[in-house]
């Protein structure tokens, strides 16, 4: 088994009161980028850095995690204009429709709160080259 780590974060764990709203949340999004799931069961799943259980498993420390902010790479407009729409039919809320952001010349960007209320963007830098390519694990 393989597993692919990026450069900064090594995973990001959200505790959520609803396995299956966030599942379905998440499932719809990931699709969209192209990220399959990893792993999943009754009280988790998984994908690449993303790992989210409910706050009964054994994962978890029975605690819901707070309110987060964290975004997902887009690989050019139109899939960031597609992350929002999934994002809305799987039943987050909007928090800031596709659009060009302040950040930096060309950053375009969308904003979700997800069924837990954690603000999720997708953000799509403009053209760019990778600095670095994810670090893989094999065991």
């Amino acid at each position: 088994m393989e597993l692919y780590r990026g450069r900064l974060i090594d995973h990001l764990h959200l505790v959520v009161r609803d396995i299956k709203a966030s599942r379905r949340f998440y499932g719809a999004l990931l699709e969209v980028l192209g990220i399959p799931i990893g792993g999943e069961a009754e009280d988790y799943f998984w994908a690449d850095e993303l790992f989210v259980s409910s706050a009964d498993s054994r994962a978890a420390l029975g605690v819901l995690t707070g309110r987060h902010h964290f975004a997902f790479q887009a690989k050019d407009r139109a899939m960031v204009d597609a992350f929002y729409e999934a994002g809305l039919a799987a039943g987050g809320k909007g928090n800031g429709a596709p659009g060009e952001r302040p950040y930096h010349p060309g950053y375009y960007a969308c904003f979700l709160l997800d069924p837990d209320g954690n603000n999720v963007e997708a953000v799509f830098h403009g053209e760019a080259k990778r600095s670095a390519a994810a670090v893989v694990v094999s065991f």
